[in-house]
């Protein structure tokens, strides 16, 4: 696709999105607004990543489409409030990208990702106005609507950043060892406030593992979600071909079909 039919169809994308929300238009459309959509946005956005997981292109295509929808939507009701309009979505992020990246569209020389990393922060706290006010704290920009396993691995990664992190792996593991024994005495001592504190910083640990070895966590936790239900739906379908109910089977049956799920489902 060249750049005339990239601009026909984005242009046609808003044409049938301010169609959607205009007098002759869809009702549901037309009563939402910027926030009655987050869930859909954060929906759209995990789908994407779904289908990357699943390595589906044909279904990659669709989800990155439906997420897409969200940016235009967003900012048709932003243009009907006066607020911005799409044109002014793509100048602020087309800026940004040349502002950060001084070592592709000026001359500034970087000779590693440290450094790169470095100078990306700095440009950062300028956008943010940092460099003209004390900041609050190193962990202050760390998105509270993020999921919890992400904000995990952003906050570890910014404290790092300034030392504040075990020296290698081998330490990282022991403190998940020492993690899961608390969380064993709080469940012995039968106290829920302190397994639900315990199990918590248990996780923090892993992610912590996931961080040190650079695997994003709530990737990897996607992951095996997936494959969970891939082969939990395989469990299902056993079931169903032997003519039996859930219930009229034992663990150890179900773990069997479990167990053949693993040869089937990668």
């Amino acid at each position: 696709m060249n750049m005339d039919e990239l601009g026909k169809e984005l242009e046609r994308l808003v044409r049938i999105m301010a169609t959607l929300r205009g007098p002759e238009g869809c009702p549901w459309d037309r009563k939402q607004d910027y926030y009655s959509l987050q869930p859909y946005i954060i929906e759209e956005a995990y789908e994407v990543v779904e289908a990357l997981q699943k390595r589906d292109i044909k279904l990659l295509k669709e989800e990155l489409g439906d997420l897409l929808l969200q940016v235009v939507f967003q900012a048709q009701i932003a243009s009907e409030n006066g607020d911005f309009d799409l044109a002014d979505v793509f100048q602020v992020i087309s800026d940004k990208l040349i502002r950060r990246h001084p070592h592709v569209f000026q001359e500034q020389q970087i000779d590693s990702v440290e450094q790169l990393k470095a100078v990306w922060e700095e440009i950062k706290r300028k956008e943010k106005g940092a460099g003209e006010q004390k900041q609050k704290s190193l962990l202050e920009h760390v998105s509270r609507s993020n999921p919890a396993l992400i904000q995990s691995y952003q906050v570890q990664e910014k404290a790092a950043q300034v030392g504040f992190d075990w020296d290698n792996i081998n330490d990282v593991v022991t403190k998940i060892q020492e993690e899961l024994l608390e969380v064993k005495e709080a469940i012995q001592d039968n106290n829920e406030q302190e397994i639900f504190e315990e199990i918590g910083d248990l996780l923090f640990a892993v992610v912590n593992l996931a961080r040190f070895k650079g695997i994003n966590p709530e990737l990897a936790l996607l992951k095996t979600v997936l494959k969970f239900k891939d082969r939990f739906s395989y469990i299902e379908k056993r079931v169903a071909e032997k003519g039996f109910k859930f219930e009229e089977l034992t663990l150890n049956e179900l773990d069997a079909f479990w167990e053949e799920s693993k040869d089937k489902i990668i």
